[in-house]
């Protein structure tokens, strides 16, 4: 029990410490307009199929590997959701969710 915690927090580190990742990427990218609510997870999407400018959509370049990213990525931005939730609210975006019943 005690094992698998530790590596859990190392594999968290890890992927907190990662250049590559794209939440990491557009934690400060600062780009007016660009998505905040899973804004890795969205990079990563948009660049596996096949987005033409990240840069001007998201102010951060895409992971050379967004397949593999991809799921630290998800992890990773559901951790910092009530952050950015928080933070898209504090700048006045609605969000909006659509869908269901």
């Amino acid at each position: 029990m005690k094992g698998s915690a530790i590596r859990l927090g190392a594999t968290l580190a890890l992927v907190l410490l990662l250049s590559g990742c794209a939440t990491v990427r557009t934690l400060d990218a600062a780009k007016p307009g660009a998505p905040i609510v899973y804004s890795g997870t969205r990079l990563d999407w948009y660049s596996l199929n096949g987005g033409c400018c990240p840069l001007d959509r998201f102010g951060a370049k895409a992971p050379k590997y967004a397949a593999l990213d991809l799921p630290a990525s998800v992890l990773l931005d559901t951790l910092l959701l009530p952050l950015s939730l928080s933070l898209a609210a504090a700048l006045g975006l609605g969000i909006n969710v659509q869908g269901g019943l």
